[in-house]
Formats: C-alpha cells, structure tokens, sequence
C-alpha cells in the first residue's frame, strides 16, 4: 500500500553538517540584538541631544555608548555629529521613539539578565516619559 522511503531523510543529511555556518548561541543573539536596540536609542539620543541639550542626554548618550561597546566586543557605535535639527514638534516625536526603543531593550536586558542594560534602559524610559507629560497634556 504504502512506498518504502529509498531516500535518506533531509533531517539526518542536514543534522550531522553543522560546520558548514557558524552558530550563535542564545546569549551571543541575545548580545546583538540588544546592542542594535540600545544603539538605535543612542541614535535618537543623539538627535535629541542636538535640538534640546542638556547634561541628562550627555550622560545618557555616553552611558549607552559604552553598553554598546561592551555588547559588541570593544566596538564602538557609529555616531552621527550634534546638528540643529527642526524645532518642538519632532521633540516630542524622538521623545515617543526613544521610550518604544528603550522598551525594547528593557525586555532584551531582563532577558538575558543584563542587570546594567536593564536599569538604564528603565532609567531612559521614565526620562523620556517624564519629557513627554507636559505635551500629552498640553496637546488634549
């Protein structure tokens, strides 16, 4: 009735080649994927930083900057230079992105139990939520 497999089976050929690509393990995923998300904060950081200076966006920007190296062997992230950039309403836009991102990466953090990346990343959420009230409020 049924037609004997002549073949052997894709999974048993495929299992035993595992040296044909590296793999990563979990943690090392885990590592890029959050250094992505904290270099993408950086980045809006950054923006921020060029159209409302202040030493809180300083010190964040250099904090991030330095969990970024750490997640990425010693290598820094790519930064663009401080430029004026357009006024008010795109403040509170990067504010909206900076916390969505620094959500991100506080669920990548407590994920890999990175306790450092975890309390910054909280740490920026509350910041920009708090940079946030005064328009939500304003703007209803």
């Amino acid at each position: 009735m049924y037609e004997p497999i002549r073949d052997k089976s894709v999974h048993s050929t495929t299992a035993g080649r595992t040296a044909d690509f590296p793999h990563r393990s979990r943690e090392e995923e885990l590592d890029i994927q959050l250094a992505g998300h904290l270099a993408a904060l950086l980045a809006v950081t950054d923006e921020l930083r060029a159209l409302a200076p202040s030493a809180d966006l300083d010190t964040a920007a250099e904090r991030l900057a330095q969990q970024v190296t750490r997640l990425r062997g010693g290598s820094a992230p790519a930064r663009a230079p401080l430029a004026a950039a357009t006024p008010e309403p795109h403040l509170a836009a990067l504010h909206r992105r900076a916390h969505t991102l620094a959500g991100r990466a506080l669920v990548v953090a407590a994920s890999r139990a990175d306790t450092a990346a975890a309390i910054l990343t909280a740490e920026r959420m509350d910041a920009h939520a708090a940079a946030l009230e005064p328009r939500e409020l304003a703007s209803h």
